[in-house]
């Protein structure tokens, strides 16, 4: 990746830090051009402070460089997110003793407000899957694609990468299983329910044999020309069948993962099999859905109770 205008000193452990995200940690292509944009962002800010080396890097440089972007109105999550790429550079650069000690270890990032994602209710899933079923009797393979996708991921709860990264073979379709492979390299199995067996039986009997290739590999999804499906397509096919809702300001396939895990909970499902189910490292994310059951309740029980 280019470091333009930095000191070789920074380039290098710039650099160096791209190959421990790419190796060590496991970070998808995407996630390290998102870190280094704010390492070099940092390391920019160092240069003007005059520093050539890593070891000139202060406290200071750190502040200035967060205070300078929160005046021109940049987010908290952003700031939040560059604070903590700050705090990891410095800590990998400590261990490879290019930094003797660590001047992230008392750097503030401001709080973040708590937001609950945005959610469909089971009503607005049903109006949205019942149409795609539709479509997909009377329509091509990519209305037959398009179902299966979405029934999967509401069903499982899957990132779109996740879903756009499935193989054939990672079905199970007797248990009614997935084999799927999530952030840092880490597999789990996902169960997914009779209307997603249907929908993706269908597509494999109907759809992908239509528009597969010789070059589409054991890919399980695949896009007009016969190659696996991208992100992008996926995301579009959602983005508007959620915009013809018009009920609603979820958005996104991520807005099918939240819903997913929300219609778990609320159905009595078990906080550690949510986590599991969604892939989640730490069990502190999986509970921002426990929050919005609560906030649900709370309105349900504000409309109804007499003397809410």
């Amino acid at each position: 990746m280019d470091t333009p205008d930095l000191p070789a000193a920074l380039a290098s452990a710039a650099q160096g830090f791209a190959r421990y995200l790419e190796g060590e940690r496991a970070r998808s292509p995407h996630t390290v051009r998102a870190y280094l944009s704010d390492v070099h962002s940092l390391l920019a800010a160092a240069a003007s402070d005059g520093a050539s080396g890593l070891g000139e890097l202060e406290l200071s440089t750190l502040r200035r460089w967060l205070g300078a972007q929160s005046e021109s109105g940049m987010s908290r999550a952003t700031l939040a997110r560059r604070a903590a790429t700050a705090r990891s550079f410095t800590a990998w650069a400590v261990r490879e003793e290019l930094l003797e000690a660590d001047p992230a270890l008392r750097l503030k990032a401001p709080k973040l407000e708590k937001t609950l994602p945005g959610v469909l209710n089971q009503q607005q899933v049903l109006r949205v899957l019942g149409g795609l079923e539709e479509a997909a009797d009377d329509g091509g393979p990519l209305a037959i694609r398009d179902r299966a996708m979405v029934e999967l991921l509401y069903a499982t709860g899957l990132r779109v990468g996740e879903l756009a990264g499935l193989d054939v073979d990672d079905l199970d379709p007797d248990r009614r299983t997935l084999r799927v492979l999530g952030k840092g390299n880490k597999e789990r199995t996902v169960p997914y329910g009779v209307p997603a067996a249907v929908a993706v039986d269908d597509w494999l009997r109907r759809g992908r044999p239509v528009l597969a290739t010789e070059t589409s590999g054991p890919a399980l999804f695949l896009g007009v020309r016969g190659r696996r499906v991208d992100q992008r397509q996926v995301r579009a096919v959602v983005n508007d069948l959620l915009d013809a809702l018009g009920d609603t300001s979820a958005t996104g396939p991520h807005a099918l993962r939240h819903s997913a895990a929300t219609h778990l909970l609320d159905g009595g499902a078990d906080l550690r099999a949510v986590q599991e189910i969604l892939g989640h490292s730490s069990l502190a994310t999986t509970q921002i859905y426990t929050h919005v059951s609560v906030d649900r309740l709370r309105r349900s029980y504000q409309q109804a109770h007499p003397r809410a």
